[in-house]
């Protein structure tokens, strides 16, 4: 259903908390080093963590219900029966664009190698190279969108195991090590993995919330439900981001200690830092203008001009959510876009539709894995694109909660939560341009969807007034 008028109101007086946390990142940085001096044995380094590992463990305890109840919540929003192709559209438009994100950041990070460093590669933790296979992958990631069990799937995933085997024209037997001599082959067996299945819950959710959606006054207790779980679940999260400084204060300092060499690690996150920008700036500058001007023949630079106030009030605030009044103002009044749009897509593009996000979690994925001497193989990289797109998707527009979507990506991948640490040291101007160019993607969005919808419209009632009639009556 479309928000109303007293629902954008509300909107104006978003709150979003934001600990301030530039300079204190530099005191952190300062006295990890200064613990540097000091000859800490492991068992102190542990404890020296504990207050970052209950951070971690605050964030993973909020990742399924804030997941789930953030998409069922706004899927359930959408009215099929009057604005089926306008929606249809629109989420097309936010799935292909968040995997063009999440692809680009991929691939300049497989490119530009942020995490490789020059010294020499310690074992690799990917496990053996047999349970990597593409096709496997691949197969996992579909039975993975399908559970066999939701409740499982809120805490284990199915991951295809490999046995060695050898043929013995008779019967399958297991390989022995004096059988060097016979062929032999692995042979993938069902199995799971520990871990939160994003994929299959997000197929529910999805589907869910759709039904709930179409079941009109029927539906309406059970969606009330989701949506004030959602508001909830925001206020925890809220609570989370206030600690998470001295979480990241005794994270931070921990990882510095076990630094063995400090300008090395510098270097690395000054170019994981430059390759989450240079992503940013392609998708921003060039794949969104592009899809713009192939959909409506325009200069797509002229309509980013008209989009500055948002945009910099984006950066302002990191937030996607407290930035809607002025996204509205500016998509309404300076471009003059149909109000049944606006009002539509702005709402749920704050939260579904997470470009930058994507982009800078496949970046941070890889970059992690990297520092940890992990290799992703071609279908481990496609399952990885498709985990982003999910996490993302699910992100809640405000400050720093992008933490809790890169938990769900690093478990889903099987790499060391713990290392978000090293991201923390620049996240604070990341998240800003990441926060710009998720609302230059929905007002690029609202804009094709609109020009791919206007003989619909044109069919529909005429559009309502503007914020500024709205607000000249009173």
């Amino acid at each position: 259903m479309l928000p109303s008028p007293d629902d954008l109101s509300e909107l104006d007086s978003v709150e979003v908390t934001e600990p301030q946390e530039t300079q204190a990142y530099c005191k952190w940085i300062g006295l990890g080093f200064a613990l540097r001096l000091v000859n800490m044995s492991a068992r102190d380094v542990k404890y020296l963590t504990f207050p970052g590992e209950l951070l971690m463990r605050m964030l993973q305890m909020l990742v399924l219900p804030l997941f789930v109840s953030s998409v069922i919540s706004g899927m359930s929003s959408v009215d099929r029966k009057a604005y089926g192709k306008i929606g249809l559209r629109a989420f097309s438009y936010y799935m292909v664009t968040t995997l063009i994100a999440a692809f680009t950041g991929i691939a300049l990070a497989v490119m530009i190698q942020p995490g490789k460093s020059s010294k020499a590669a310690s074992v690799s933790s990917s496990g053996n190279a047999d349970a990597a296979q593409p096709v496997d992958s691949f197969l996992d990631l579909i039975r993975n969108m399908i559970p066999s069990n939701l409740v499982e799937a809120c805490f284990r995933k199915y991951k295809t195991l490999y046995s060695r085997s050898v043929s013995t024209g008779k019967s399958l037997g297991v390989i022995n090590m004096t059988e060097t001599s016979k062929k032999n082959d692995t042979v993938p067996l069902p199995g799971t993995l520990d871990g939160f299945n994003i994929l299959g819950l997000l197929g529910f959710s999805v589907a869910f919330g759709l039904i709930l959606g179409s079941m009109d006054t029927e539906g309406k207790p059970l969606r009330d439900l989701f949506d004030c779980l959602s508001k909830a679940i925001m206020h925890l999260v809220n609570i989370v981001i206030w600690y998470s400084p001295v979480g990241i204060f005794f994270l931070l300092a921990g990882q510095i200690v076990k630094m063995t060499d400090t300008g090395e690690i510098g270097h690395e996150v000054a170019m994981y830092t430059l390759t989450v920008i240079t992503g940013l700036l392609i998708h921003s500058l060039l794949t969104l203008p592009l899809i713009y001007f192939m959909v409506t023949r325009k200069n797509p630079f002229m309509f980013m001009v008209g989009l500055l106030q948002a945009l910099t009030t984006a950066f302002g605030t990191s937030s996607s959510s407290a930035t809607l009044p002025v996204t509205f103002y500016c998509m309404e009044e300076n471009h003059n876009m149909d109000k049944r749009v606006t009002r539509f897509m702005l709402p749920i593009g704050a939260t579904m539709n997470m470009d930058g996000a994507a982009l800078y979690e496949a970046v941070a994925a890889l970059f992690i894995a990297q520092v940890n001497n992990m290799d992703f193989n071609l279908g481990q990289i496609i399952v990885l694109s498709l985990i982003v797109t999910a996490a993302s998707t699910g992100a809640a527009g405000i400050p720093q909660a992008g933490m809790v979507s890169m938990v769900i990506v690093l478990e889903s991948v099987g790499l060391p939560t713990e290392d978000i640490s090293l991201l923390m040291i620049v996240d604070w101007i990341l998240d800003r341009l990441r926060t710009a160019t998720n609302v230059l993607g929905d007002c690029i969005g609202v804009s094709v969807v609109q020009h791919l919808s206007r003989h619909e419209l044109q069919r529909c009632s005429p559009a309502e007034k503007s914020l500024l009639e709205e607000s000249s009556q009173f």
